[in-house]
């Protein structure tokens, strides 16, 4: 699952490896509480990841799916092994196994899945 090695990825010391997954006219939205940032290229979402704070935040799946070309994940967010919210994702995988389109939803303020460790 593509989505799930970009995710690792994206939890990484190394999180501009994440580029090799997209393609060049990658489009992306990241709807954060009370903000939002899109994009339409690769350099784009490149210029998102070198403005991120690093921290040791870790995105941990607990359910996912795959339908033909759009895989989708929900999970929770920990940074440090301490909850910090829930996420939504959905991803358009390219029959190269690129990404090509990514949307992914944040909330601190409820968890649609139980998380065991909350």
């Amino acid at each position: 699952m593509v989505l799930r090695a970009y995710l690792a990825g994206m939890d990484s010391r190394h999180p501009e490896r994440t580029l090799d997954l997209l393609e060049p006219d990658f489009r992306f939205l990241i709807a954060l509480p009370g903000k939002e940032i899109t994009g339409t290229s690769k350099e784009d979402f490149a210029a998102y990841i070198a403005g991120r704070n690093p921290v040791d935040r870790t995105h941990e799946v607990l359910r996912h799916s795959r339908d033909g070309d759009l895989e989708t994940v929900y999970g929770v967010v920990t940074e440090g092994g301490r909850y910090t919210g829930s996420f939504h994702s959905g991803a358009v995988i390219t029959p190269g196994g690129l990404i090509a389109r990514y949307q992914a939803f944040f909330t601190t303020s409820f968890q649609l899945v139980d998380w065991g460790r909350a």
